[in-house]
């Protein structure tokens, strides 16, 4: 099975699960003015159950409720239990041990098994509670009718007007029934009334367990790598030690084996001697009795002293096998003496290193709490700074003063945190990177995944990473955690005026993230869309004004400001122009333009609207556009930033030349910070032996779930399974026969989880991209051991190396290119794989193996990052 990218839509996300088993070309430019749309999000189904009757009294639906409740409890005792042995010691997760992980992720996966059964238990009774709450109401206004026509009734008794009436067909008896049946009536409204109310709680309660599950999945994931991470560091810790403890072990059990051989031998003997004794006891009464010659007694005494020598053999034997079992003793008291100083080693490294291993999660909570402060005006600047840079230390005393706040009261935790404060300095950088999207948050294509993988690769590395996005009234707010606005409100110009945006928190990925919330009449962000408006460019144009402004207000003394896209491309000039005047100058800025077809064009007086002076700008070695006369947001922040990238080597060759679209000139004006940087991918999220979408998981060693995917897809889109080891390879007249087809779907729909299965099914996976700047899916391929077959273009070609091309090495090559955009180039590759596929299955299996162990993480492109940071940084301090 394969599946086909077709030429690239540069703004949509690149889901290979849109055009599996298809390859078209086109010729068509994408327009200028991004419009796309954001990716609906899928959300797993839960099976069908049938909801049980919920009890009518109030006692019996306490229970219900008791029982959510407890099932609630359980799993909060049980995440309780994780944090304190996570934490519960005096150093904290840092004395954590592989064994000590393995168990809180088994805590961990047990807690959320008992959240799911209590959020399947309430989602069986709240389609009941929800029709049972119908009834009710229905009832209740039934009753309420009852009781207002009786009260009537009885009024106009009371007041004479049927009297004769009421005589005749309402004896006082009646009358007293009535009376009674209205009190049952009331009691009957107010039983209502209750139930209602629990069936609000219990919708509570649901939302409740929603969230703690959230909480305990994010927590899951965070300790998965951590618990990876943690084997790898065993097994690096000391490979020069563990060799000599299995060369031990061996030694030992060769002494071992020999004293045991000996020791047998020794009983065999021993056997033997006893046989003989008794022998001679049997010859002995013998003679005595038949009075044998002197010759048998002398056979006798032969026999004696050879038992004599067989038992002296026997003593040498035995002491023998004493020294050897003295021997093995010493050798395990030494063994246990070097292992008892390797784990004292451990230990100390533990806790040189207690406040490393701290998840990432909670020192961006750290570092959100400090900021929140500071625009509070709660502290100081300085004391802020100081708490910055003992966050960027992963300071063991802010750990434990972090630790201690639970139940304390603000002011309390405030003071708690000053005690502590102590001077220091750090080589890690402070980065601050402004951009329009972030995976999962708000993602529309690969963007979204540079965010967050650079954000965190960099994090990994000691620097201190936060976000800055705008709050979209279409983003997924269950994937930020900790969530919250802050007390205070940030003032941004646009337009001639100041207008207020409130400012929100949370952690993203385990990063800090600032969401801009503008309180202005347009609601440019409450648009139900990230991109595709009429009025995009004032959006963003506002958006990184106020960004800014929040940088400004904070006071931090920020290293690296990195923007990207023309979306906040208006930071550069924003930055230098506007705020560095005003003592705001500490930061380098880096730029980053993921795709030149987009670049943020617009009339020059638009650019007025963030205070930028127009005439100041619309200039040739400014912001005016080279081609069209216009302002170029892209061209401004190419003027105005210390560094610029793009995200592959070959891509940042091509946009020198026409692929500049008509920004080349000046990319070759400013070349000298121009430099282009392969992306990567985050191989937690795609890692084929992890991966929670897949049917079977499966690695590089063991290839057998792959075919166990190929066959659960078959099945699940209907494919023929006649040859399920045949790549299927149907072009010609798709849009008419792909619907009867057996060997073909086309799926126009972006489904993240199809998208995973697609990877792990599929054998090849085409992208004849006309133009790549980098590429996510080949590499996605590779890990999930998909050869790639590519057009050699952009990042395809800084990434996909052809199997037949002799000049590479042989250790690149992990796939099949083609140069020229036509059939007759991607039918050669096309064959080229196929008969390596079908003829020579060994050679295409280490393929397949080779390409799974490439390491596609950002773990080198952010080392070239911190580089070129690093240098943007060394050249500022020493020009101040």
């Amino acid at each position: 099975m394969w599946a086909a990218r077709g030429a690239r839509d540069t703004r949509r996300p690149p889901s290979p699960s849109s055009s599996l088993h298809s390859a078209t070309f086109s010729n068509r430019r994408p327009t200028r003015t991004p419009t796309p749309r954001p990716p609906s999000r899928v959300v797993p189904s839960s099976p069908p159950r049938t909801a049980a009757e919920l009890p009518r009294k109030s006692t019996s639906n306490d229970k219900h409720h008791n029982r959510v409740n407890m099932q609630r409890d359980e799993a909060s005792v049980s995440s309780d239990k994780e944090r304190q042995e996570k934490y519960g010691d005096e150093n904290g997760i840092s004395n954590l041990q592989l064994e000590d992980l393995i168990q809180m992720i088994q805590n961990t996966e047990k807690n959320i098994m008992l959240l799911n059964q209590a959020r399947l238990q309430a989602l069986e009774h709240v389609e009941t509670v929800l029709k049972e709450k119908e009834d009710l109401q229905r009832k209740l206004k039934i009753l309420e009718t009852r009781l207002s026509e009786t009260d009537a009734r009885l009024k106009l008794s009371a007041e004479g007007q049927f009297g004769t009436e009421i005589n005749d067909s309402l004896p006082v008896l009646e009358l007293d029934d009535i009376k009674e049946e209205n009190m049952l009536l009331k009691d009957d409204i107010q039983f209502l009334k209750t139930m209602l109310i629990e069936v609000a709680e219990t919708e509570n309660s649901i939302f409740t367990l929603e969230k703690e599950r959230a909480l305990l999945d994010a927590s899951l994931r965070e300790l998965e790598p951590r618990f990876i991470d943690a084997q790898a560091d065993m097994l690096k810790s000391g490979p020069r030690q563990y060799d000599a403890w299995w060369e031990k072990v061996e030694n030992l059990g060769d002494l071992l084996e020999t004293a045991t051989n000996k020791v047998e031998n020794a009983a065999m003997v021993l056997g033997r001697n006893h046989d003989l004794e008794d022998k001679v006891d049997k010859l002995e009464a013998s003679l005595a009795e038949a009075n044998i010659s002197k010759f048998s007694c002398y056979f006798v005494d032969l026999l004696q002293e050879k038992i004599k020598s067989v038992e002296e053999r026997f003593q040498v034997c035995n002491h023998e096998m004493h020294s050897q079992i003295e021997l093995y003793e010493n050798s395990i008291a030494e063994f246990h003496d070097i292992l008892s100083k390797l784990v004292e080693e451990t230990e100390k490294r533990s806790l040189e290193h207690s406040a490393s291993s701290m998840p990432s999660e909670l020192w961006s909570r750290i570092s959100l709490l400090i900021d929140g402060w500071l625009l509070e005006k709660r502290i100081s600047y300085n004391d802020a700074n100081t708490l910055r840079e003992m966050v960027r230390k992963r300071d063991s005393c802010l750990r434990e003063a972090y630790l201690s706040c639970r139940g304390m009261k603000d002011r309390e935790i405030v003071d708690n945190f000053l005690k502590i404060t102590l001077p220091g300095t750090s080589s890690g950088l402070h980065i601050i990177h402004i951009a329009a999207e972030m995976a999962p948050v708000a993602k529309v294509g690969g963007l979204a995944d540079v965010i967050s993988g650079l954000g965190k690769a960099l994090q990994k590395k000691g620097h201190l990473v936060e976000i800055i996005l705008p709050k979209y009234d279409c983003m997924q707010n269950d994937q930020v955690n900790n969530l919250k606005v802050l007390d205070v409100v940030v003032q941004s110009y646009f337009e001639g005026n100041l207008f207020n945006n409130k400012i929100w928190t949370g952690t993203v990925e385990g990063l800090p993230v600032y969401f801009i919330e503008p309180q202005h009449p347009a609601k440019f962000f409450w648009r139900a869309q990230y991109y595709g408006e009429h009025d995009d460019f004032k959006r963003f144009a506002y958006f990184s004004r106020a960004a800014l402004e929040l940088l400004y207000q904070s006071q931090k003394k920020i290293d690296i400001i990195h923007c990207h896209d023309w979306q906040t491309a208006f930071v550069a000039p924003l930055y230098w122009e506007a705020y560095a005047n005003l003592g705001f100058n500490s930061a380098r800025i880096c730029f980053t333009c993921h795709n030149f077809e987009y670049q943020g064009a617009a009339p020059a007086q638009d650019l007025a609207c963030c205070g930028l002076d127009v005439q100041q700008l619309d200039r040739e070695d400014r912001m005016r556009d080279n081609s069209h006369g216009r302002i170029n947001v892209v061209k401004g922040a190419i003027v105005y930033s210390n560094i610029v990238t793009t995200v592959s080597p070959t891509y940042a060759l091509e946009v020198r030349s026409e692929g500049g679209r008509g920004l080349q000139d000046s990319l070759k004006l400013h070349s000298r910070k121009f430099v282009g940087i392969l992306n990567g991918i985050d191989t937690d999220t795609w890692n084929p032996s992890t991966d929670r979408h897949l049917k079977v998981q499966y690695n590089a060693n063991d290839l057998q779930g792959k075919a166990a995917n190929k066959a659960a897809l078959r099945k699940q889109l209907n494919l023929s399974s006649t040859n399920a080891s045949q790549p299927l390879r149907e072009f010609e007249g798709i849009a008419d026969h792909f619907q009867n087809n057996n060997n073909i779907r086309l799926l126009l729909k972006y489904d993240d989880s199809l998208s995973h299965w697609i990877y792990a099914a599929s054998d090849m996976f085409i992208v004849p991209s006309m133009f790549e700047p980098c590429g996510l899916t080949q590499m996605i391929a590779m890990r999930y051991g998909s050869v790639p077959i590519v057009r050699k273009t952009g990042g395809l070609n800084d990434s996909v190396f052809d199997f037949d091309d002799e000049t590479i090495p042989k250790e690149l090559r992990n796939g099949f290119t083609f140069v020229h955009p036509d059939e007759k180039a991607l039918s050669g590759a096309m064959e080229r794989a196929f008969n390596y596929y079908n003829r020579k299955p060994e050679v295409w299996k280490q393929l397949v193996q080779k390409d799974m162990r490439i390491d596609f993480s950002w773990a080198s492109s952010a080392s070239q990052y911190e580089d070129i940071y690093q240098r943007a940084v060394a050249r500022a301090r020493a020009a101040a």
